[in-house]
């Protein structure tokens, strides 16, 4: 490609508004209010048609990075969409790769991953599928500056869902981006990224892709989720959801759906702690005390007026048990 994306992003804002001083990364300015952003589209087609070459897209790669749940029904329909639409006008805009740093005559995908899956589907579709080709940029990218470009794409695409969000800023962790430098390239504050990079760590990855993208499911699921899989016994509570992965009734669930599910495996098959009951210890209209029932057992409380009372009833607890066994068919007192 003969001239850096960013470095033309600029050059087409300064063409609106005159010099101006050099525009910052696009990880050092907010996502909305950045010049880089906004006019990433118009940089791009001021490309010339000679920038980009074809290639076979049997020959690309995907990203090592995974900021999309492409297994996801909703993003299937999305890519039928797109290849629909480039099957009646075409390939507008091309992908960016890179050269594959281990695997000679190939490439890894940049950004345009779903235009890469819907021309893919294309030649599947075609009777002559060796014809069917990708429109691409080719730049010579390290990890980071990898990461840099796909982040890009996600700042002007902003429909991510909220874990898609959270996984990405692991990644951009991983990758060795501060905190500071994650919160332009989502557009978000250091708390919000901070829950997302805990839910991201708590959760498996594989429970979180079997879950899928979660449209429209926001961060207090995700939260539940993550303090159930911390909370209940890590990695038993990890195994149990494993467990209920394939089921028919998690398959057939949404997104939804399947965090309950998966937050009721963690918890052992209970949907949730039992709600703790209290009732009134009552005689002839007088409250005695208290008998409360909860998770934990059952406790009973006599008021402090009712000293008496309580002598009493301590002093006969052990024939009350002893009578309730008795008048048990079949008890057990080990139970």
């Amino acid at each position: 490609m003969k001239k850096n994306i960013l470095k033309m992003m600029a050059e087409a804002n300064s063409e609106e508004k005159g010099p101006e001083p050099p525009v910052p990364s696009p990880l050092s300015r907010s996502r909305r209010g950045s010049s880089v952003v906004s006019n990433v589209g118009k940089a791009l087609n001021t490309l010339s048609e000679s920038s980009s070459v074809v290639l076979d897209p049997g020959k690309i790669d995907a990203s090592p990075y995974r900021d999309r749940f492409e297994s996801d029904g909703e993003a299937t329909e999305e890519i039928e969409s797109l290849a629909a639409s480039i099957r009646a006008e075409g390939q507008k805009m091309p992908v960016l790769v890179r050269p594959h740093p281990k695997a000679e005559g190939r490439y890894q995908l940049a950004y345009g991953h779903r235009r890469l899956a819907a021309i893919r589907l294309l030649a599947a579709e075609s009777r002559t599928p060796a014809e069917v080709t990708i429109r691409a940029y080719v730049r010579p990218l390290d990890d980071r500056e990898l990461l840099v470009e796909q982040s890009l794409e996600n700042g002007v695409r902003e429909n991510l869902t909220w874990i898609e969000q959270a996984l990405w800023a692991a990644q951009l962790r991983e990758a060795g981006f501060s905190s500071v430098a994650i919160e332009p390239v989502l557009g978000l504050s250091k708390t919000p990224i901070s829950l997302m990079l805990k839910v991201a760590n708590a959760v498996p990855h594989d429970i979180i892709f079997a879950i899928g993208r979660a449209k429209g499911v926001g961060r207090p699921k995700w939260m539940a989720l993550a303090e159930t899989c911390l909370k209940g016994g890590g990695e038993e509570a990890v195994s149990r959801i494993r467990s209920i992965l394939e089921s028919q009734a998690f398959q057939s669930a949404d997104a939804a759906q399947r965090i309950d599910l998966a937050v009721k495996a963690a918890r052992g098959g209970q949907d949730r702690p039992a709600e703790k009951s209290v009732r009134e210890l009552v005689s002839n209209g007088r409250s005695l005390g208290r008998i409360a029932t909860g998770a934990s057992g059952t406790t009973i409380s006599i008021a402090r007026q009712e000293s008496g009372f309580a002598e009493w009833l301590s002093e006969r607890m052990d024939a009350l048990a002893e009578e309730y066994f008795s008048s048990t068919t079949g008890a057990n007192r080990e139970d």
